[in-house]
């Protein structure tokens, strides 16, 4: 299996790094060519990288850096020192690979000539640790079968990645559906399989980092929908209505017309409880335990004026003209202590 290459790209990830650069070296085929591509860490993750032996790259600070620009910076090294690949893992420094995926991945390839990307189950670590770390844990349980999207763990076809350029550098989020899309359109599928991929570490512990998190997926909503929510594709059209409507439109009338309604402005609200219960009962339908139901209800209803703002972030980044820097909400660790 030396056809395969691995990226793995992080910043600050510390510990969560070399367990991930471990799981590589241990469970890929030997002599399989790795690469971190390091985002301007300031935690040593560079020097940890180095004493396992991996191959290291650092992004140009100059330029704002995301990580659709630390995958390309990390395959375009590897095809100009290993142009024979045929198969790239894409992980994220803060996920292990699991035993056994990249068999399962590349008999899955084999069946079909035209997959670009098979992907599986992304597992938390600590989903009991936190709300927000259970919430995650949901989010990564997707429809089993032909798929629209991938997230950033997958195994890729390198000829495939090449047709399309690559991921686009100037996404600070959402890059992997975006590129899937034209992956689609020109005639490539992607496919989620049965089989257990990586473990994630969220390290969602705080309110606070949950809060950026989804105003970080409120820019990327309206990001794509600003790129792909024309027809056909129609990519993140109803999410960015949703978020507008929930997130900022619902709360502004509702207390706006408040006085001159003497309260009766303030029955919108009640719209919150019927949206919960909607989402608790798409939940259950989707096989989850009540509890956990309730608890994604609540969150998604909680996150839309977070989702709003990201929304709004990102259009007023666009009318002035400026290159977004990323949003980040993970807590940095090193040698297993959080600062």
């Amino acid at each position: 299996m030396n056809c395969i290459g691995a990226v793995a790209i992080g910043r600050n990830e510390g510990e969560r790094l070399v367990s991930c650069l471990k799981s590589l070296i241990k469970l890929l085929p030997q002599d399989t060519p790795i690469v971190y591509v390091d985002s301007g860490s300031t935690d040593g993750s560079l020097d940890l990288a180095k004493t396992l032996g991996i191959q290291t790259l650092e992004l140009d600070l100059s330029i704002p850096f995301t990580a659709a620009r630390a995958r390309n910076t990390g395959l375009n090294y590897l095809m100009e020192h290993c142009s024979e690949l045929e198969y790239v893992q894409f992980i994220d420094g803060d996920c292990e690979l699991i035993r056994g995926w990249i068999d399962r991945a590349i008999a899955t390839f084999t069946k079909d000539e035209k997959l670009a990307v098979v992907c599986g189950r992304r597992r938390e670590r600590f989903p009991d640790a936190s709300p927000y770390n259970r919430l995650a844990e949901m989010e990564w349980n997707t429809p089993i079968g032909e798929a629209k999207y991938c997230g950033g763990d997958a195994l890729m076809r390198v000829s495939a990645i090449q047709e399309v350029n690559g991921y686009n550098d100037r996404l600070i989020c959402g890059e992997e559906p975006e590129m899937c899309i034209r992956l689609r359109q020109r005639g490539w599928k992607i496919e989620r399989i049965d089989a257990d991929m990586t473990l994630h570490d969220a390290a969602m512990l705080k309110f606070g980092q949950w809060w950026k998190r989804s105003i970080r997926g409120g820019w990327a909503v309206a990001e794509g929908a600003a790129m792909h929510g024309a027809p056909p594709e129609c990519y993140m059209k109803r999410e960015n209505k949703s978020g507008w409507l929930w997130g900022f439109f619902m709360p502004l009338i509702a207390i706006a017309f408040a006085w001159p309604t003497s309260g009766l402005s303030l029955l919108l609200l009640l719209g919150y409880p019927v949206l919960m219960w909607r989402i608790y009962r798409y939940r259950l339908a989707y096989g989850d335990l009540p509890s956990h139901a309730r608890l994604y209800a609540f969150l998604c209803a909680l996150s839309k004026p977070a989702q709003a703002l990201g929304q709004f972030q990102y259009w007023l980044m666009r009318w002035r003209g400026k290159q977004a820097t990323l949003i980040e909400y993970k807590t940095l660790v090193t040698k297993g202590v959080e600062t």
